[in-house]
């Protein structure tokens, strides 16, 4: 029930587990929330069940990676809408009010993204340092 508690009204959610079996059930998740799933990486873990997954749109870092190693894409056979890289470049649209899943398997340029971004910010701000 605490998980429960913890995600019902929740606007973004993050799930990051080892699980084997879902943690997360679509049927607490209010409309229009994103789920940010970023564990469970291989083909027989799940961190979501089918109703989070089916229930909403799926957007992945990689299409074949998603269909090779997330158990909650391949047990769930949910649809995939979307690569991140397509919405990112504007050539799939996600409406604002759908509830979302980003699934995540983390690919090295998601990281070295990032990485650039912590580097911008910070060397921005040690030029405006006395």
């Amino acid at each position: 029930m605490e998980a429960e508690a913890a995600v019902r009204d929740a606007d973004v959610i993050v799930t990051a587990t080892h699980s084997q079996e879902p943690v997360l059930r679509g049927e607490w998740l209010k409309h229009g929330a994103h789920v940010n799933a970023v564990g469970a990486c291989l083909p027989s873990w799940r961190e979501l069940d089918d109703p989070a997954m089916k229930g909403s749109i799926l957007i992945v870092d990689s299409r074949e990676a998603a269909l090779q190693e997330s158990g909650d894409v391949i047990l769930s056979q949910a649809p995939i809408s979307a690569e991140a890289g397509e919405v990112f470049a504007g050539t799939r649209h996600v409406p604002r009010e759908a509830t979302t899943v980003f699934k995540s398997l983390g690919l090295a340029v998601e990281d070295i993204a990032a990485a650039r971004l912590v580097y911008d910010a910070v060397t921005a701000g040690a030029g405006t340092s006395a």
